[in-house]
């Protein structure tokens, strides 16, 4: 059975995993909804004004009100500066599974970040919601998130032909992942 606990404050060596706040609408466009190059690999098209993003983060905001949303703004604690999302989605009573979702700013790619803080995610997601399998799913023409998911112990379970269809109205093939809890606390 799932244990949720809503949003808890998850700190890493470089990281502060917090709950977004209205103020931070303006960072979030700016760092990676308003930019292609991250929109290229979500199913929405990138955000062309900030009244979009203020729209998407009050509805954030507002599912805080239930324990068992999980949704992180991912913060560099060096500068206090917002990089990234990343969340715990679509839990399944029945089987104990959900899967994870995150996006970071271009300007912070290949620097480890995401890796670390989807470590973290997973990591309370086993250990204190009791989570049995956390899975997650990439473009396969984004290979540097299978590396991420890879990095974290998660293993790459098939391909779906066709699984989402971007904003550019393209079909992507997507590459799923996986981690059993049992596998996770074996490794750790």
């Amino acid at each position: 059975m799932i244990n949720f606990t809503g949003t808890p404050v998850i700190e890493t060596h470089r990281l502060i995993l917090r709950k977004m706040e209205l103020s931070d609408t303006q960072s979030v466009f700016d760092h990676w909804l308003s930019d292609e190059r991250v929109s290229d690999n979500r199913v929405n098209a990138a955000h062309r004004t900030v009244s979009e993003t203020s729209e998407r983060v009050e509805k954030i905001v507002k599912g805080y009100n239930n324990k068992d949303f999980c949704y992180w703004a991912v913060e560099l604690k060096s500068s206090g500066e917002l990089i990234g999302e990343m969340d715990l989605y679509d839990f399944d009573d029945t089987t104990g599974n959900c899967e994870v979702s995150y996006s970071l700013g271009y300007n912070w790619w290949n620097r480890g970040y995401a890796t670390e803080a989807l470590g973290a995610v997973v990591e309370f997601g086993f250990r204190h919601m009791n989570i049995h399998k956390i899975s997650a799913a990439h473009n396969t023409d984004n290979p540097a998130s299978g590396r991420v998911m890879n990095k974290v112990g998660m293993v790459q379970e098939g391909v779906i032909r066709h699984m989402i269809r971007n904003s550019k109205n393209q079909y992507k093939d997507c590459a799923v992942y996986g981690i059993l809890q049992e596998n996770y606390l074996k490794n750790t």
